[in-house]
Formats: structure tokens, sequence, C-alpha cells
């Protein structure tokens, strides 16, 4: 199964959010290349809000490019076989931290916004760091820090407030 077919799969079988996920599976359907950031159209991208083990913080990267407090994520590679194998290795990629363990059910929310690159159709797991993990800061970001589940809105945008509170009711 292709990367593209995989990202149909867990598509159609997310519940929620379902005028959105109708604009990502057309965006699927329209462009068989829309899962690569050679789309500019738009192309789908897969993220993970990284959650501490006592489920009180969250991990977040300043973005180098943004200049923003974001959950770990970013574009699928040929490499990569499915949609939560993409999220799971763009987290451990930008938190430093082996062991992450994605929530089971699938991805959290969907998230589409436009980026300097094009619109990142964004679907949003979640994954639980290891006891005892130390993160590290990536080239692609200027700084990392764990934030109380009251401190994200202080810090974040709206996406990733709402990323938070679909986390939360999950666990």
């Amino acid at each position: 199964m292709s990367l593209h077919d995989d990202a149909v799969l867990v598509l159609k079988e997310y519940e929620d959010q379902g005028e959105l996920r109708q604009v990502y599976l057309e965006h699927l359907q329209a462009h068989p290349d829309g899962m690569w950031k050679a789309c500019a159209e738009g192309h789908i991208t897969a993220s993970a809000l990284v959650v501490d083990p006592e489920r009180e913080r969250v991990l977040l990267t300043l973005h180098r490019k943004l200049r923003m407090w974001l959950q770990m994520g970013g574009h699928c590679e040929p490499a990569d076989a499915t949609l939560a194998q993409a999220a799971l290795r763009e987290a451990t990629e930008e938190s430093g931290i082996a062991g992450l363990t994605l929530l089971p059910g699938g991805p959290a929310r969907l998230d589409r916004h436009h980026t300097p690159c094009a619109w990142h159709l964004d679907v949003q797991y979640a994954a639980v760091a290891p006891p005892g993990s130390v993160e590290m800061i990536s080239e692609e970001s200027l700084d990392l820090r764990w934030f109380g589940y009251g401190e994200v809105a202080d810090v974040a945008d709206g996406s990733v407030v709402r990323l938070l509170e679909a986390t939360r009711a999950r666990l």
C-alpha cells in the first residue's frame, strides 16, 4: 500500500471534522502527488503533539522558520510507509526523544493552514514520551520547551490549543 493509499484510508476512518476531512480526501483524489512538498496546490503533512509520561505537560518547538511554538511535524517523505509513521518520525527527529508512542485511535485532529511553501493539510496525532526521556533541539528548532497544559494558550496559537484539547480528551 502506498502512503497516498494509507492517507485515504486513515481519512476515511477518521470520524470527526467531516467537512475538513472531505477537503483532504478531495485533494488526494485530485492530486496523485498530494502527499509531497512538490505539490504546489498543497500537501498532506503529519504532526504529533508530544505529551510527558505523567500526562501533565506537552513539548513544543519554537519553529526556526515560522518563529511560533508548535507541535512537532512536517512533510511526508518517500520512506514513510504510513501517515502515523510520518508523524512519529517527525516527532522523534524534532524532539530528539526515542521511543515515543502514538496514542491509539488514529489522528487526534486535522488542521489546514497556509505556510510559506503551500497549504498544509496537517494530520495531527498525539504521542507519549517514555519515562526518563530527554529532549534535544534539532536544526529545525530555535528552542524546545515543556509547557503545562494551562500554559499552552499563552504561547501557542489556536491550532495547538485545539490539538491539546483533542489530545487530552483521549488521555
